[in-house]
């Protein structure tokens, strides 16, 4: 067969005709006599109008009569065209026509894409198999990662919900102990606020004198309306006063409020308790539970975060707060038990007696201040008006000195004036007009620094007045605070106005 092949190759090369791929433009395909319409082609389909025109598009084409399609061929030994039908290939190349054989070269594979195409074949198989393999191999090795997973998870988590049973376990036991400790000294205190009651007393002391000696005070002015010495002094001795005066009242509000508070905190432990308990119950359940446990469900979403729970910090930390807050309670009752009447009566009397000399001796001390500033402000206020008077000379002297280096500045002026008016070259800048310039600069310069010596003499001069008023004003207040000190709450604390004893 391969040697039919290249003979017929050869007899056609021998024609001296090359061989031609056909082209349908050249040699287009004619119709036989016997087709009755011409041939429309493929029309395009437009069922999907968001496509593009240009590009790919979907094609339909119309059946061709049914006549047999011919092809014509140019014959090497004769002029005309003759219309034949393909040949069977299969037959072999001796029995086909010449322009048969030469379609027939032009419409077959090659060896070489055969072998090519095998060879791609088993490529593809080997990778597809080996892809496969390794996706096998993948997904086993998933599957006993994410059992090992859930089996460490659940182990885990079984751990934890232990460790969590441990811990609650121990607070709801120290929040036991402290109700415990809690309730036995309200009782305590309860007794006390009994024994409070029955020793309720007040004290009538320098209460009223001191009240006086503030509003006294009040009516300083100015600077002299200061938070001194001895005005802190009346106010902790007004303090004093009125704690020794209300001292039992007070303890025992103060009592009825401790006992109030030591409610609130036994309430908050007693729920802390019961929330302790109920969170055992279900813990414990939990922990208990496995795979083949009854009840077990899903759940949507129950794993998803809810920022309003709260964290083992602050869990622990609420508990210790309540725990605190007991103990704090607790020291503070034992702390008001442990005040005893008779006690409460010597220190209340002791510290009105030492606020009493204290404030005395801090108006002693005050009107000494106020006599030694009052001599000094004087001396001050002298020295001020001696100021003022030298700084009014002073600008007389600056004015008149100002005024001086006008006639200088006036003579410069017309020198130079005079000296425009020389004639063609003698209109010389000389020396002497060089100096005529040097002088006007100087005189300015004199005159722009008195001026600004006056300035500052004059800005000096009102400072001075405003310090001399200022003066003046404050010691008008330091009489006025000197005789309030004195006289007015001097005269109130002569005597010590406490004529009766605190009685138990």
């Amino acid at each position: 067969m391969l040697r039919h092949r290249q003979t017929t190759i050869r007899r056609l090369l021998c024609d001296g005709r090359q061989l031609q791929p056909w082209n349908p433009v050249r040699d287009p395909i004619p119709m036989t006599p016997q087709t009755p319409k011409k041939f429309d082609g493929y029309q395009t389909s437009r069922q999907h109008p968001w496509r593009p025109e240009m590009g790919y598009e979907t094609i339909e084409s119309k059946p061709l009569p049914h006549h047999p399609i011919t092809n014509r061929f140019i014959d090497c030994n004769s002029d005309g065209l003759e219309a034949t039908r393909f040949p069977n290939l299969v037959t072999g190349f001796e029995q086909a026509p010449a322009h048969a054989t030469r379609a027939a070269l032009y419409t077959r594979y090659t060896p070489h894409e055969w072998g090519q195409n095998t060879v791609a074949n088993y490529n593809e198989s080997d990778s597809k198999r080996n892809y496969s393999e390794r996706m096998r191999n993948d997904i086993l090795r998933c599957m006993r990662e994410t059992d090992e997973i859930t089996n460490h998870a659940q182990r885990d988590a079984g751990r934890r919900i232990g460790e969590r049973i441990t811990d609650t376990t121990f607070w709801r036991n120290e929040l036991s102990t402290e109700l415990e400790r809690l309730v036995s000294e309200m009782e305590q205190l309860n007794t006390t606020r009994r024994q409070v009651e029955r020793s309720l007393q007040g004290c009538e002391g320098p209460l009223h004198v001191v009240q006086e000696c503030l509003y006294h005070r009040e009516k300083r002015q100015g600077i002299e309306l200061v938070h001194d010495g001895v005005e802190k002094s009346l106010l902790q001795e007004v303090e004093q006063l009125r704690n020794c005066q209300n001292n039992f009242r007070e303890m025992l509000n103060k009592i009825n409020a401790q006992l109030r508070d030591c409610r609130a905190a036994q309430h908050e432990l007693e729920t802390d308790i019961r929330n302790k308990e109920g969170a055992l119950g279900i813990d414990t359940v939990c922990h208990q539970m496995n795979n083949t446990s009854r009840g077990i469900q899903f759940y949507a979403g129950v794993e998803r975060y809810d920022p309003t729970v709260s964290v083992p910090p602050t869990w622990a930390e609420a508990s210790a707060a309540n725990v605190r807050r007991s103990q704090s309670e607790r020291a503070r009752s034992s702390q008001m038990r442990s005040a005893d009447a008779e006690n409460l009566i010597n220190v209340s009397a002791t510290s009105i007696w030492d606020h009493w000399c204290t404030s005395n001796n801090a108006f002693s001390r005050k009107n000494s201040q106020s006599l030694e500033m009052k001599n000094k402000l004087q001396l001050h206020l002298h020295k001020v008006q001696q100021e003022i008077f030298d700084v009014e000379k002073t600008i007389e002297l600056l004015n008149k000195a100002i005024r001086d280096k006008s006639a200088p500045m006036k003579v410069a002026h017309t020198r130079l004036q005079s000296r425009t008016n020389r004639p063609h070259l003698d209109k010389c800048r000389d020396e002497a007009h060089n100096r005529l310039v040097q002088e006007v600069c100087e005189l300015q310069d004199s005159i722009s620094k008195l001026r600004e010596k006056l300035a500052q003499a004059e800005s000096n001069h009102q400072s001075l007045l405003g310090i001399r008023a200022s003066l003046e004003v404050d010691l008008r207040n330091k009489v006025s605070t000197l005789f309030i000190d004195r006289d007015q709450c001097g005269g109130l604390r002569r005597g010590y106005p406490v004529t009766a004893s605190i009685q138990y």
